[in-house]
């Protein structure tokens, strides 16, 4: 954690759940490099160092799980730096790969907690500070697989993966976007797909770099306070919901 840090109101602000790793430490990367105070949040606290210290970026300890965590993590951030103008809601779980006959409802609130609630415990908790932004921004992290038009399509290979604990928790995400969107309209609220992209998450299967991964989350984490709000998009542009 970068020690005496001061508030300084020109500087866009920007916490990205999950950030010592994958799409959300390349997300940090790509953001610090378009001059914003980027901040990761991290649940392991030596990993979060590791990754601030090789980014030069800053870092909180959070657990998007805990109601105690991600408090401690928004008094930390208001004292620290003031306000926040960006949170980029990344971290998540894939949950097990099994059969959906194997998926029963521990797993599915496990991994509806990390993927659709923790989302909720962070706005709800960064509210306060997003809303002394002049151009608040959240950019939550969804797929693919929780789109209904992308799975109906038989040429995209998330239509063959049975992923239902998985996708059911991004698509319920992406209705909380829309949601959000809709009623509270001073902020901007979107969702993005990252696509298939190689990470520790997929075991690094995944056709795309963490570059071309990060680029609708570092497109909608970076848009003006006219930009888009309630939108479903990847780097290719518009995803069908």
């Amino acid at each position: 954690m970068t020690e005496n840090a001061t508030t300084d109101t020109t500087t866009t602000t920007t916490l990205i759940t999950g950030g010592n790793k994958g799409l959300g430490f390349e997300a940090a990367r790509r953001l610090k490099e378009h001059g914003h105070r980027v901040v990761i949040g991290a649940r392991d606290a030596e990993r979060g160092r590791q990754a601030a210290e090789t980014l030069g970026v800053d870092w909180v300890e959070l657990d998007v799980s805990s109601d105690a965590s991600v408090a401690a993590a928004a008094a930390e951030v208001e004292e620290r730096f003031g306000g926040l103008d960006v949170l980029v809601n990344n971290a998540g779980i894939s949950g097990p790969f099994v059969g959906v006959e194997e998926v029963d409802a521990a797993i599915m609130t496990s991994v509806l907690d990390t993927n659709t609630v923790a989302p909720v415990r962070m706005i709800h908790a960064f509210l306060p500070l997003l809303r002394r932004s002049a151009h608040p921004v959240v950019v939550n992290v969804s797929s693919g697989l929780g789109s209904f038009a992308v799975r109906s399509d038989t040429d995209r290979i998330e239509s063959t993966l049975p992923t239902l604990a998985y996708s059911a928790s991004k698509a319920a995400l992406d209705m909380v976007t829309t949601v959000y969107a809709q009623f509270l309209p001073e902020l901007r609220v979107n969702v993005v797909d990252p696509g298939y992209t190689a990470t520790e998450f997929n075991g690094h299967s995944g056709p795309q770099t963490v570059t071309e991964g990060t680029d609708a989350v570092v497109a909608m984490a970076t848009i003006g306070p006219d930009g888009p709000t309630g939108t479903f998009s990847d780097r290719h542009g518009v995803v069908g919901w």
